[in-house]
């Protein structure tokens, strides 16, 4: 028997997530510590040990996904830290700088390429080759912001190695390619709409001198090499889901890939056990996989204390305006206020998943709401790095990055109601 009414439950537990991220405390202690507390709030406290097991009993099918995607979270990081570590990252910005001559095309690639690396203020890492290539076009300093923070999030919606994208598709129980699939015409919108607004009326400078063939092929070379580990996890993981839909899932498809992927990376950067295990000694790899589990913990808090019966009613009278509204309004909310499109999907997704089944398309269309509302949050920490490196105010890159969220968004809800059958 619940202790509260689950609407001061899921108040009060939202006020203290509020607080631990003003606080600015971790993402895997607040969203751990707002599970424990909503339980602690709204169900028996002798029940509660057994929701934390229960979320990774191996016995389960719930179990064994949640454990897939915890296990993948975690190699994940690993790969993103080693191919910092490694320099792999800054050979593939330069492979592409290399190869690629036009400065727009430069700029609208490199952030997206550093976009593989999915940690907490990347844009930093971007920012000095934006810098770099953005003054061969005088542009000023809120629109090399505007360039290197939209080009960085064109990538996630359809990397299948994004955190927030294998969360999102266990957390509804839909196919990540699935979702992937869903969203290619809304990330194709968002780059172009990136590339219009950046570089609208900028002219394109002259060509720079022909490299030489020999040139040419060593830096494709130096490219094909840092990129391989990547390629490699994405083929795994495409190959296996094909082979056995079984494996996607139960989430071992990108568990498997992810590790292949690190693999690859060993080789090609012939890492040292030294250098292989320097990641595992810091705070954040760990985080970043308890989050991963507190999602899923805190899902299934919330319907073990029937937070899902709040909404019934704005569904079960069955207006698809209502559903609609739900599946954008809540996660683009949280997304904004929380500055973690993880945290946003892990709450949305727990508190709809009593109301609506999940398809393809409602999975998307929370995904890219929560998504995009992070995206242009204050609170998101590459927004705020990016602003501060170039020195612009962010009410300046807001002119810029505001069309631009409007844009994608319709995009998103044209996708969401066309008759896709998926």
């Amino acid at each position: 028997m619940g202790l509260l009414n689950p609407m001061v439950a899921i108040a009060l537990a939202f006020s203290l997530l509020g607080f631990l991220l003003y606080k600015r405390v971790s993402l895997g202690i607040t969203l751990t510590a707002t599970a424990l507390f909503l339980g602690l709030l709204a169900i028996d406290w002798q029940n509660i040990p057994a929701i934390v097991y229960m979320t990774i009993d191996p016995t389960t099918v719930e179990g064994i996904l949640t454990l897939a995607v915890v296990l993948a979270t975690f190699g994940i990081m690993w790969l993103s830290i080693l191919y910092k570590e490694t320099g792999q990252i800054a050979k593939l910005s330069e492979g592409i700088g290399g190869l690629v001559k036009n400065p727009k095309i430069v700029l609208s690639m490199l952030p997206a390429v550093i976009g593989f690396l999915p940690v907490s203020g990347g844009a930093l890492m971007s920012a000095p080759i934006v810098d770099a290539e953005a003054e061969k076009l005088k542009m000023p300093p809120e629109r090399k912001a505007y360039v290197n923070l939209w080009f960085r999030h064109t990538i996630f919606p359809v990397y299948p190695l994004s955190q927030v994208l294998i969360i999102a598709a266990a957390l509804t129980g839909v196919p990540l390619f699935s979702i992937v699939l869903l969203q290619i015409p809304t990330v194709l919108v968002m780059v172009a709409v990136g590339f219009l607004v950046g570089f609208r009326k900028t002219p394109t400078p002259e060509a720079e001198e022909e490299q030489t063939q020999t040139d040419k092929m060593s830096k494709f070379k130096d490219f094909v090499s840092a990129f391989s580990p990547i390629l490699a996890t994405i083929v795994v993981a495409v190959l296996l889901n094909l082979i056995n839909p079984e494996f996607s899932k139960l989430g071992l498809d990108v568990l498997t890939a992810t590790f292949a992927g690190l693999i690859v990376l060993t080789a090609v950067s012939r890492l040292n056990s030294k250098t292989l295990v320097k990641p595992l000694r810091g705070w954040g790899i760990y985080d970043v996989t308890l989050a991963a589990y507190s999602a899923f913990l805190l899902r299934n808090v919330m319907k073990a204390a029937g937070i899902a019966e709040i909404f019934k009613p704005l569904v079960s009278s069955g207006s698809g305006a209502n559903i609609t509204m739900l599946l954008t309004v809540i996660p683009m909310a949280l997304g904004f206020l929380m500055g973690s499109p993880s945290g946003a999907i892990a709450i949305a997704s727990s508190v709809l998943a009593g109301v609506l089944t999940f398809t393809p398309k409602t999975s998307a269309l929370l995904y890219i709401s929560a998504y995009l509302g992070y995206v242009i949050a204050p609170t998101h920490l590459c927004f705020t790095f990016t602003a501060e490196y170039f020195k612009s105010p962010l009410g300046k890159v807001y002119r810029y990055v505001v069309p631009s969220f409007i844009i994608t968004f319709a995009a998103a809800l044209t996708v969401y109601f066309l008759p896709i059958p998926l």
